[in-house]
């Protein structure tokens, strides 16, 4: 049976990179024989001033059917569009890997996955304000942190990392006490070393020596960590991201909607085509997420990019260059 991914483009730069990274997709599909459909649909800012609803029934159907779900940026409306779906799809697996490419503005050799969950914490968008006060309330379970470790460990297993720190802030918050707790127990049925950290010393151990593989952490603590981690890769552009859950998935841009560079054809579109890259991989199709991810990989060391990690190209060209860039692979290997 045929695939079905649903495409979001989003608000602002959105849909220009759609624009440039969909034939990248469509490329290495027809290339490999990927019998991929895609379907497109709308949700954001601009979706809410026309229909009143950030996120349509139509669309949310569209992402429920879907087997998985490429979405650029929501703007202001992020809270009633992501927010929704990754807890309507318990979507608690949001997983970021940061990775160097031959960039001028990249460390090389940077390679730090963040393991974030992605349901509870301050993102339950619960509580209360008046004109005096606003409170936020943080929920942090036993189940959800307990399959955000297992997971993040089984991860690391996968991927041959054995430097897995559990990232908290238990000395001070009731809830990380409880995530240290249950993330301790995960680590010996796993058979991992169990390795932990507060959240301020990970920040500057990230930017100084960098000591660990992956970081298992709460929701705001792994939104904030991966920004710091995008500085080392060359910036958010060049960030991607998946949502997991068990047999959904939405793949996205660690970066927003980026307002200023809309409709100037400026915008990074590599960070959409690395997750396009891992929608791949999940489907099944491990051949062609290699080839993605060597085409950015060798466009990146030819300084074929957009102006913010050095290059001069703008998004559309980029979007080319890695397409002809697969083509150029496929030769060397037939």
């Amino acid at each position: 049976m045929m695939p079905r991914v649903a495409v979001i483009p989003g608000d602002g730069v959105g849909p220009e990179i759609v624009e440039a990274v969909v034939p990248v997709l469509e490329m290495v599909a027809d290339a490999l024989g990927i019998p991929i459909e895609l379907r497109f649909y709308e949700a954001g800012d601009g979706t809410k001033a026309r229909m009143g609803r950030a996120l349509p029934e139509e669309t949310f159907q569209g992402v429920l059917k879907a087997d998985a779900t490429l979405m650029v940026a929501i703007g202001e409306t992020a809270r009633e569009v992501i927010l929704p779906l990754r807890q309507r799809l318990d979507l608690y697996a949001n997983l970021r890997p940061a990775k160097s490419y031959p960039l001028p503005k990249a460390v090389p050799g940077f390679d730090l996955t963040i393991v974030r969950e992605n349901t509870e914490d301050l993102y339950v968008m619960s509580g209360w304000s008046n004109q005096d006060a606003a409170v936020d309330l943080r929920v942090i379970s036993r189940r959800g942190s307990e399959r955000i470790c297992r997971f993040g460990y089984n991860y690391a297993r996968k991927m041959g990392k054995s430097r897995v720190y559990v990232v908290h802030k238990a000395n001070v918050l009731e809830g990380c006490r409880l995530f240290r707790k249950v993330c301790s127990e995960v680590a010996a049925e796993e058979g991992f070393e169990y390795r932990e950290m507060y959240v301020d010393s990970a920040a500057m151990r990230i930017a100084l020596d960098r000591p660990f593989d992956v970081i298992i952490t709460t929701n705001m603590f792994g939104d904030i960590l991966s920004d710091l981690a995008a500085a080392f890769i060359g910036g958010l552009g060049m960030y991607p991201s998946a949502n997991l859950g068990e047999g959904r998935a939405i793949f996205e841009p660690v970066h927003g909607t980026a307002p200023e560079l809309a409709g100037r054809n400026l915008a990074n579109p590599m960070a959409t085509i690395l997750s396009a890259s891992m929608m791949l991989d999940w489907l099944g199709y491990s051949e062609g997420a290699k080839l993605m991810e060597e085409a950015v990989r060798r466009t990146c060391e030819r300084g074929l990019t957009t102006p913010d990690v050095g290059g001069t190209l703008g998004t559309r060209e980029v979007g080319l260059r890695v397409s002809e860039m697969i083509g150029s692979i496929l030769r060397e290997r037939s």
